[in-house]
Parts: C-alpha cells; sequence; structure tokens
C-alpha cells in the first residue's frame, strides 16, 4: 500500500472510531442527564459535553511536545489521532484548535471573523436546508 492510501486508511479508521465514541457519549449522556435532570430535556447537552471533551483532548494531544520542543506524537498518530479520531467525534474540536492557533498568533480579528464567521453562516446554511427541504416535501405531496 503506498504512502498516501495508508495515510487515508488510518484517518478513515479513526473517523470513524470518533463517529462511533460521539454516537455512543453523546447518546448516553443525553439519556443519563435528561434522567437526572429533566430541566435539560431537549436541550442538546450530550453534543455539547461531546463538544467540549473532544475540544479538551485535540489540544492536549496538539500541544504535547517532548524535550526537544517535537511534538509528542509522530505525524502519523497526529493524523490518526487529531485529524481521524478528533475529527470524527466532533468537528467542533478543529474549529476550536484552528481559532486558538490564529489566536496564538496574534490575529485575533480572524479569530473573531472565523468564530462569528462560522456561526452565522452556518446557521443560515441549515436554515436553507431546512427551508428547501421543507418546499421539496410540500412540493411532493408530504
Amino acid at each position: 500500500m503506498n504512502p498516501t492510501m495508508l495515510t487515508c486508511f488510518w484517518v478513515a479508521l479513526g473517523g470513524a472510531l470518533g463517529s462511533l465514541a460521539r454516537f455512543a457519549l453523546g447518546g448516553w449522556l443525553q439519556r443519563s442527564l435528561e434522567t437526572r435532570l429533566p430541566v435539560l430535556l431537549g436541550f442538546p447537552v450530550g453534543t455539547i459535553l461531546v463538544n467540549v471533551s473532544g475540544s479538551f483532548v485535540i489540544g492536549l494531544l496538539a500541544f504535547l511536545k517532548i524535550a526537544g520542543g517535537e511534538s509528542l506524537l509522530p505525524p502519523a498518530a497526529r493524523l490518526f489521532l487529531l485529524v481521524g479520531v478528533c475529527g470524527g467525534y466532533t468537528t467542533f474540536s478543529s474549529f476550536s484548535l484552528e481559532t486558538l492557533e490564529l489566536a496564538n498568533k496574534g490575529e485575533w480579528a480572524r479569530a473573531g471573523v472565523n468564530v462569528l464567521g462560522s456561526v452565522t453562516v452556518c446557521l443560515f446554511a441549515v436554515w436553507l436546508g431546512h427551508t428547501l427541504a421543507l418546499a421539496l416535501n410540500k412540493a411532493r405531496g408530504v
């Protein structure tokens, strides 16, 4: 297997594992917390906790260094864990890491635009998809 294919395999495997973890843990957290705290019923607390834990893990793994200042993780492990597992677990972790990296470079305006722009454009996109789906359903008599 050539190196590019091997890299894709490890990223895909990590993504699958991360997605399964998000599905299992997010659902379990949602059900457990709604049972214990009925005020949370219908509030996406499971998703929020997955996003927070994924952001913590990607921050930890991305910045862990060895004595010489190099990354603790070799490049292949970084791709598997950061892009694959963390990316599959929550893309919010990637968004958070990229925003932090902009802020760490002193690019505060770009970090702010990333946050405000991403939230605004993504909310608009989900609304647009929702609106289109309703129109298609209506046209099909559903």
